[in-house]
């Protein structure tokens, strides 16, 4: 098994993998309003378990659930991250071939890179 960037993994024909398309739509809404209110109830449950004295077993519960969202949180925080890092680095690279091409006086390919890579985000 090869370990591949994720940002590379759905560069084949341009088109973004079932991870890639759920990682985007759940980075949004980990994003909202909507899950950081969701968020905000489940410490607060978690508060209401402790102080009405529950049996361990909601407390753990409680603890457990706060503990699996954490993790997926951070999965989606290091996805996105190196998503990120990598259409930033394509345009890095994109921009200073262009700058190359255009400090000899000729063009190629280059440019047209660079315009890709700027549109890039539009297909993360």
């Amino acid at each position: 098994m090869v370990f591949r960037h994720p940002a590379e993994k759905g560069e084949e024909g341009g088109r973004a993998g079932r991870f890639e398309r759920l990682a985007e739509l759940a980075s949004n809404f980990t994003s909202s309003a909507v899950f950081s209110a969701l968020c905000v109830a489940l410490v607060g449950c978690l508060v209401v378990v402790h102080v009405l004295g529950l049996p361990m077993e909601w407390q753990h519960l409680a603890g457990d659930s706060i503990g699996a969202v954490s993790l997926l949180m951070l999965a989606l925080l290091k996805n996105s991250e190196r998503r990120a890092e990598h259409a930033i680095q394509r345009k890095l690279d994109a921009i200073a071939a262009a700058l190359l091409e255009e400090r000899e006086g000729k063009e190629s390919r280059a440019h047209e890179d660079l315009e890709s890579a700027i549109r890039m985000e539009e297909r993360l």
